[in-house]
């Protein structure tokens, strides 16, 4: 029997895997369509091995391209403490937008240490900015659990909103099927809670 709910286990989790991965493949495919107010860069992990989390980088770079496009006319960067090594997120995507030559207004919130929060503790800075519409950057991967709590949450009722994906593959193998692994816990743990 515990055999079976392992393999039943098993299947779901590659199930989500599969929807979760296609719909960040179809998000990057295509690309906002419409100028937006604000780019909300999400947190994550600041450093890794002493340098910059690339996956952290290519998130900014993203969000530093729609600026220059003229997709966006301010950033705004969500993400608090950083367990591993006490930066806080929001400064350190600051620190890359603007060493990246972004010199546009940044807003900041620096207490999240989720996605939910970075989505709850953003919103009134938002709001407050006068943001109406606002494009939110992640990895392709982050993005299916990410507009679930949007629209959970009622972040997608306050503004309008769109999605973009950073493009770079930012891993090594191991440490991207480890990310995967903790994404599909995520997606589950979210719905357990009653958050989509």
């Amino acid at each position: 029997m515990g055999l079976v709910i392992a393999v039943l286990c098993l299947i779901a989790g590659l199930a989500v895997h599969v929807m979760v991965r296609r719909h960040g493949a179809h998000v990057l495919a295509h690309p906002p369509a419409r100028e937006a107010d604000a780019a909300l860069v999400l947190g994550n992990r600041a450093f890794i091995d002493g340098a910059p989390n690339p996956c952290l980088a290519a998130r900014v770079d993203a969000a530093v391209a729609l600026a220059r496009a003229g997709r966006v006319r301010l950033l705004a960067m969500s993400g608090g403490v950083d367990h591993e090594d006490g930066r806080i997120e929001a400064e350190v995507m600051e620190g890359l937008a603007r060493a990246a030559g972004y010199t546009g207004p940044v807003l900041r919130e620096a207490a999240s240490q989720s996605t939910r929060e970075n989505l709850r503790l953003s919103r009134p800075l938002l709001e407050a900015a006068g943001v109406r519409r606002v494009i939110v950057v992640t990895e392709p991967s982050h993005l299916w659990r990410t507009r679930q709590l949007a629209r959970g949450s009622g972040f997608e009722d306050a503004f309008d909103v769109q999605y973009a994906a950073a493009p770079m593959p930012c891993r090594r193998w191991d440490r991207a099927a480890r990310a995967a692994v903790r994404e599909v816990a995520a997606v589950v743990n979210n719905a357990l809670r009653g958050d989509y």
